[in-house]
């Protein structure tokens, strides 16, 4: 699945009126930086890609600069479905991989998302404040370990193509700043040399391990850089 492919075929349909009319854009990280590598128009809810590739690679689907969704470019018929309820891209082994996987993740912030509504569900119900705080401290922090050992998991289980550091990227590019966190540190500790090599993954860990250096006062040439300074440090190109 890592081998290099000749071509990819990009098939897509969306429901979504807006779309008719409009141009989509592949884009992926190259030298840190995104570049478009395709584009195409959208006519009658149908849009369509197709190029030569020297290796599978991740990318993002994009309208403009409106990111919509990410897929790998790999060799063999790749299919795009949009609508209200749902986007997904099937049609190859590791498309098929990364999408499993958004949809459990997706799950899991679902279930996130939900826990408000139980707080208030159970102060209707008579309980007190620090019963329904305690309820669902509990399964906030049930959801947030499994979430942890799903990333982490997909993670090193990909180690070796392109969805270990793309879901990486996908993971850190939220963050504020680079920073180590138990996770990174973690799936640091298994890695891999392929995985540790990636440009991305390897800049992002050398500017977090600086960043915690920084802010736990153990680099003596920054010693009198305080907190706040680290936080106006540059994030990676995204």
């Amino acid at each position: 699945m890592t081998s290099c492919a000749n071509s990819y075929t990009v098939q897509g349909s969306s429901s979504i009126s807006e779309f008719d009319g409009g141009k989509l854009y592949l884009k992926a990280i190259k030298n840190n930086e995104l570049k478009k590598i395709d584009s195409c128009d959208v006519i009658h809810g149908e849009f369509e890609f197709h190029g030569t590739l020297d290796t599978v690679r991740m990318a993002n689907l994009f309208m403009d600069d409106e990111s919509i969704m990410p897929l790998v470019l790999e060799e063999g018929p790749i299919t795009i479905k949009i609508d209200n309820a749902m986007q997904r891209v099937s049609g190859t082994p590791l498309n098929e991989k990364l999408y499993d996987f958004l949809d459990k993740h997706k799950q899991l912030g679902n279930r996130m998302g939900e826990l408000t509504h139980k707080h208030s569900q159970m102060l209707l119900n008579g309980a007190t404040e620090l019963e329904a705080n305690e309820a669902v401290q509990v399964e906030a922090a049930q959801i947030a370990k499994e979430e942890d050992h799903l990333v982490t998991s997909f993670i090193s289980e990909n180690f070796d193509n392109v969805l270990g550091p793309g879901v990486f990227m996908m993971v850190t590019s939220a963050y504020q700043y680079p920073i180590l966190t138990p996770q990174i540190e973690h799936i640091m500790s298994m890695a891999t040399d392929k995985f540790k090599s990636n440009p991305y993954v390897k800049d992002f860990y050398q500017t977090a391990t600086e960043n915690t250096a920084r802010m736990q006062g153990l680099d003596s040439s920054v010693n009198n850089i305080s907190v706040a300074d680290t936080l106006t440090t540059d994030t990676l190109s995204k």
